[in-house]
């Protein structure tokens, strides 16, 4: 779709005719407007006038002015973020006692965003409306910490202590790196090297490229707007994001915006981007994908505004086309690709040194880095009136509005919603039963809150088949029964991308399953969203969104047949690896024990929780009462035989308290006492790592009550590797020569489940084996010489089916 624009005769009349245009068309510092920005902003300042946003054209173009001089600030303050010690005001060169001894910054990403972030600003404050933003190369930070402080857009913490004088921004660009750690060790300043908590407005880290491309399209609802600021690197490293036109529905989607940040470069070497020929073969690419790719100039912020507003402007047309029947989804979203060059309007522009620090020596220790600093900070100094004139003209238009440190998905907060009622069962039934049922009476009991279900595989296949019924698969051309335009269920086999479509969907209700062993793929995304929630709470402001749980089925011990590649305990391991108040992980052994934890999972802020369920049919071994407590304290006895010197069985995972059972019987036949826990919650009953993490675990009294020191020696078997499981788990476990573990050994093949727990050594006749070791009695008080052979590796293993 080509606009309608200005011929050079037609601007330089105007330019005439308003003297504020001319002003602007000048440009400043290293900013020059190109025939094609100077013919959009003509355009634009037109369109706002006509829809009432602005009272006239002068007051557009006065903004556009003030925007250079901001921009110009923005570049000026962030090589001072990476170079300096301190910022003289007046302009003034520094001394090589003003620098640094150690620079560091990510300085060329972050130049290039400084226009990029000051014409979101801009556009926000011309028309009157506060978009959300996510930036993907969140090391790029001093861009956005910068041009917040300029333009007043901060967290209290940061305006107490980074003013818009000498000290506060001689705090800021002394603080940037400067690696303070509080006596408590967290970090002793409001400023990161990543987008933080501290960072207003910010809802990522951006630590992980390739996450924002995945997940800017799910964020936005209804009536939000979305900017979203991605790099070139990651268009190589993560083609999920192609598929945003399959995903993005007017009717449940906001308005999303993507930028990239063409700049040509990686950390050492040019982008495949950084050549004609590969940015037009990407540009054929997002059109064959169904976006509508839009270049423009990415040295220049007024051209930023513009196409901003363009974007806005052209996905607005497409839903009422769509509306009126002339479009069918998948619609053409507009894709913008801003042009730079890494490094733009500082020294080493276009070169790998840009990428960190563009300049060739310390100019704390060498002269010649010093004069080139100072060279090529010069032309981006503003004077402070005029300075002082462009803030005070952002700050003027604000007029109620929200500033960008409000943007409603960072400050989202969805109502809690209303819990269906539970159906408890008597019955053996796969536990998955409980979810697929639950989750669908929570979505229709709360209409309000956006459902999204993130399925990297087989939904029917993982016994989630009424939410498949419910909810449906997304596709734009439906063909059959389970698939459908407004279905809430993502499908793709990419976890990565299929889970990032819940973990954008902050303001509604997620659900995400897959096969335990490809969950490990989707660990970066939650890693990423745990920490920043981790951080929003460290901060104060902790996260809204409500609780979901990430399904990890169709688990290893369920999964002998498929080959080693489908036996992997990796998810769960890593997330209990996580701070236990940001992610619960939770192994329920039947129906009602994973149905009574669902209300609370639910109900929680900030929070995900990893749930290792069978999908196989399970017997019931809890009813209501005691899967309610067990969601409530973590772990619970199941049955003991009282006696004196008694042992501690501690069970954790379905298929590993059958095994517990069955060893437990032996026990009791032979006259050994005992006492058999499941453990269901193993985050509860880790020493706690810091004050937050102390909160979640278990009271001491409740551990003395389960694990009472008696019961000197233990038995774990876990569900986990043991190695990790005795690590997270010493406080339950205080002695190892009176203890031992038995889980997953990382052996499998194509088996049955009795052959995955023989090869692990994981079968309830290892246990007995362990229980015989501690108590120092022969193995054949409690196994056959039949069944002690086979434990031995010396006979055949099927005697203990």
């Amino acid at each position: 779709m080509h606009q309608i624009l200005p011929s050079q005769a037609e601007l330089a009349e105007h330019a005439r005719a308003e003297p504020t245009f001319a002003e602007w068309q000048a440009g400043y510092g290293p900013f020059q407007h190109s025939a094609q920005t100077q013919a959009a902003v003509f355009r634009f300042a037109h369109q706002l006038v006509q829809a009432g946003r602005q009272p006239d054209l002068a007051s557009v173009y006065r903004t556009l002015h003030a925007l250079d001089r901001l921009s110009a600030a923005g570049l000026w303050l962030v090589v001072h973020m990476t170079y300096a010690r301190r910022v003289r005001r007046d302009g003034e060169p520094l001394a090589m006692e003003d620098f640094k001894p150690s620079p560091e910054g990510h300085t060329g990403g972050a130049l290039n965003m400084v226009p990029a972030y000051a014409g979101y600003l801009a556009l926000n404050a011309l028309s009157g409306d506060t978009r959300g933003w996510l930036m993907g190369q969140g090391h790029c930070v001093a861009a956005i910490e910068a041009l917040n402080l300029l333009t007043g857009n901060q967290h209290p913490e940061q305006t107490e202590r980074y003013g818009f004088d000498d000290e506060g921004l001689n705090r800021l660009v002394q603080d940037f790196y400067s690696y303070a750690q509080a006596p408590d060790g967290a970090p002793g300043v409001p400023l990161g090297s990543h987008v933080n908590p501290h960072t207003a407005g910010g809802i990522a880290e951006g630590g992980y490229l390739g996450f924002a491309e995945l997940q800017y399209a799910h964020l936005p609802l209804p009536g939000e707007t979305l900017v979203a600021f991605l790099s070139d690197g990651a268009a190589e490293e993560q083609r999920g994001s192609d598929w945003m036109p399959r995903w993005w529905r007017a009717e449940d989607c906001g308005t999303a915006l993507p930028v990239m940040i063409a700049n040509g470069r990686r950390i050492e070497q040019r982008t495949e981007l950084g050549t004609h020929e590969g940015l037009e073969g990407f540009r054929q690419h997002l059109r064959r994908c169904g976006f509508d790719p839009i270049t423009f100039d990415g040295r220049d912020p007024a051209a930023f505004v513009c196409t901003l507003w363009e974007m806005e402007q052209r996905l607005a047309r497409r839903v009422q086309e769509k509306n009126s029947g002339i479009l069918h989804y998948p619609l053409p979203i507009p894709y913008a690709i801003a042009e730079t060059e890494k490094g733009f309007g500082f020294y080493g522009a276009g070169s790998n040194a840009a990428h960190n620090l563009p300049l060739p020596g310390n100019p704390s220790r060498d002269a010649e880095a010093c004069r080139l600093f100072n060279e090529h900070a010069a032309p981006l100094h503003v004077p402070m009136a005029e300075l002082d004139s462009a803030r005070q003209c952002f700050a003027a238009l604000r007029q109620g509005r929200p500033l960008e440190r409000d943007n409603p998905l960072a400050v989202r907060r969805p109502a809690e919603p209303v819990m269906p009622e539970l159906h408890y069962r008597d019955d053996a039934c796969s536990p998955m039963a409980a979810l697929d049922r639950f989750f669908v009476d929570l979505v229709k009991a709360n209409p309000e809150l956006r459902p999204r279900v993130g399925n990297p595989d087989e939904l029917a296949s993982n016994r989630l088949g009424g939410v498949l019924d419910a909810l449906k698969h997304r596709v734009c051309e439906p063909e059959n029964a389970h698939e459908a335009l407004d279905g809430k269920v993502i499908t793709a086999l990419n976890e990565e991308a299929v889970v990032s479509a819940c973990l954008a969907n902050q303001g509604g209700l997620n659900l995400v399953a897959s096969y335990e062993a490809f969950c490990v793929k989707m660990l970066g995304a939650v890693r990423q969203a745990l920490i920043f929630a981790r951080q929003q709470k460290e901060a104060g402001r902790p996260a809204g969104w409500l609780g979901w749980p990430l399904v990890a089925t169709s688990h290893t011990w369920e999964n002998g047949k498929n080959q080693q590649s489908h036996q992997d305990t990796t998810f769960c391991e890593a997330l209990l690896g996580e701070m236990s108040d940001a992610v619960r992980v939770l192994f329920p052994a039947d129906h009602n024990s994973l149905l009574a934890l669902l209300p609370s999972i639910y109900r929680a802020r900030g929070q995900l929780a990893c749930v290792v369920a069978p999908k196989r049919e399970r017997p019931a071994v809890f009813d209501r009462a005691q899967a309610e407590q067990l969601a409530c304290d973590g772990a619970l006895v199941v049955e003991e035989q009282s006696g004196s010197e008694p042992l501690l069985l501690i069970a954790n995972g379905s298929y590993q308290l059958a095994e517990m059972r069955r060893a437990a019987v032996r026990l009791r036949e032979a006259g050994y006492p005992y006492r058999l826990v499941y453990l269901q919650e193993p985050g509860r009953f880790r020493a706690p790592r810091d004050r937050l993490e102390l909160e979640a675990v278990a009271e001491q009294s409740l551990i003395e009550r389960l694990f009472p020191d008696s019961h000197v020696r233990r038995v774990l078997l876990t569900h986990m590797r043991p190695e990790v499981a005795r690590g997270h788990l010493w406080p339950i476990l205080p002695d190892a020569a009176n203890s031992a573990v038995l889980g997953y050994r990382n052996r499998g093949g194509t088996f049955d489940e009795a052959g995955m727990q023989f090869v692990n050594r994981a079968t309830w006749a290892n246990v007995l084996a362990a229980c015989a070791r501690l108590m120092d009695v022969p193995r054949t008080a409690l196994l056959t010489p039949d069944e002690a052979a086979a434990v031995a590796g010396k006979g055949d293993p099927r005697v203990l089916r």
